[in-house]
This record gives C-alpha cells, sequence and structure tokens, in this order.
C-alpha cells in the first residue's frame, strides 16, 4: 500500500486488535474505511480479503478462518505425495487475523500474495461462495 492514510488505519487496526481483540462494530468499521482506500489504490486483492474479512466478522462476531497451512509437501520415494496428519496447535481468531493483517501490510511479497489468496479461499467457502 502506498497510500499512507491506509497504512495507518492498517497499524490502528492491528493496534486495536492486539490490544482489545476482536471488537466486532470496530473492526467492521475500519476495514470498511481500509477497503475503500485500497479500492482507491487498484489493489483488487487486498480490497477482496478486506471485504470478505468484515463480512465474516460481522456474521459471525469472530474471525474463525485458521491461518493457512504452510507446510511444504512432502514426496515419498516413488516421488508420490505422501499424505501426513500434522498436529497444529490451536490458534485462536484473533491470531489468525493479526497474522492476515499483517500479510496485508507487505501484500506485494509473492508468499503473502499466496497466503493472502488462500484466506480469500477460505472466507468464500466459509460464506458458501464459489471460488
Amino acid at each position: 500500500m502506498e497510500n499512507i492514510k491506509a497504512q495507518k488505519l492498517l497499524n490502528k487496526i492491528q493496534r486495536d486488535l492486539m490490544r482489545n481483540g476482536i471488537i466486532t462494530n470496530t473492526i467492521v468499521e475500519d476495514l470498511k474505511e481500509l477497503r475503500k482506500l485500497v479500492v482507491e489504490e487498484n489493489i483488487p486483492l487486498l480490497a477482496k480479503v478486506t471485504r470478505l474479512t468484515y463480512e465474516h466478522i460481522n456474521e459471525n462476531d469472530d474471525f474463525l478462518i485458521a491461518i493457512p497451512d504452510d507446510e511444504p509437501l512432502e514426496l515419498d520415494e516413488e516421488g508420490e505425495e505422501e499424505t501426513e496428519v500434522i498436529e497444529t496447535e490451536d490458534v485462536t481468531g484473533q491470531e489468525s487475523l493479526e497474522y492476515m493483517l499483517s500479510l496485508m501490510a507487505e501484500h506485494s511479497n509473492k508468499l503473502n500474495e499466496m497466503e493472502l489468496r488462500e484466506y480469500v479461499k477460505a472466507l468464500k467457502e466459509d460464506a458458501g461462495e464459489d471460488y
């Protein structure tokens, strides 16, 4: 994000989230304002993830999307993908939302962009939208 106002608003959202947790009406209004700013900057991925996020929080009074799995797939001797159940720690919605917001701050990084797309996919699946 090039827009200083958008960067400051994203920082405010992150600070409020760390201090107070997910306060639905505040975070939804801030995300709606942030979306307007990223639309002005013509960043479609951020506009989409922001809209889906505030709609999800508004509907659920929480952020119920897990952090995308970043474990690389392992191949067996034949080059086939191994299916392995990986134990993950319980991650709260707040932690996942904090992580997603940190990805948004550096959205031009290719890995961050891929993870933001995973959030979009998960949010759309949760909302029942086709991806």
